[in-house]
């Protein structure tokens, strides 16, 4: 969606604690946690290829939310994987607000009643809830085994349903999918032998 819908890198997420790694793509260094960001809808999105550790959740939202405020950004959309053996699994979304959660209905989405949300999401929703900032969070099932495209593709459609203009290349998609699971595995793999010294 980043690459077909004329998201920008707007800017980066970094931290003294955050293990230091740089992701290579296409020859070009990169953080491993980005922001992006389409002028037009006025929207952000926060993309990591890491795994944080549980004690920099709470600040790492709050300095989301504080970046989306300063720089007028309407919605935040986030996204929750849950593993499951059904293929057939619906996705669901709550909102922080109102007007967010009028949203999901209206792009035909299931509405999470009861439950919870972990990590970085569940904070965007509370802190979200209580400044007014519009936040969604899309929960997808995955299988948990290496590239999964299906659910790949199907968070996309969702996402593009939640922001009006955004689409989803999905041959180019499977590619990338691809691409971020491989990423994703050796960030972790370099960074396993930091942790454990870095958030003691």
């Amino acid at each position: 969606m980043i690459q077909t819908s004329n998201f920008e890198l707007g800017g980066v997420v970094d931290s003294e604690d955050f293990p230091p790694i740089s992701v290579v793509k296409d020859g070009k260094p990169n953080f491993s946690t980005r922001i992006f960001v389409n002028q037009d809808l006025k929207v952000g999105v926060f993309l990591s290829y890491l795994t944080l550790d549980q004690s920099l959740h709470k600040v790492t939202a709050k300095t989301m939310l504080s970046w989306a405020k300063k720089h007028n950004i309407k919605l935040i959309v986030s996204s929750v994987a849950i593993k499951s053996t059904k293929s057939n699994e619906e996705m669901i979304a709550v909102g922080s607000t109102d007007k967010a959660r009028k949203k999901i209905q209206d792009t035909g989405l299931k509405t999470l009643e009861h439950g919870t949300v972990p990590g970085i999401p569940g904070i965007l929703l509370n802190e979200g809830s209580m400044s007014g900032q519009d936040v969604i969070v899309i929960i997808f099932h995955t299988n948990g085994e290496g590239p999964d495209f299906k659910s790949s593709a199907e968070l996309c459609m969702a996402m593009s349903k939640l922001i009006p203009g955004a689409s989803c290349d999905i041959p180019s998609l499977q590619k990338e999918a691809e691409k971020a699971e491989m990423v994703i595995k050796e960030a972790q793999e370099e960074s396993k032998h930091l942790k454990d010294s870095m958030y003691r």
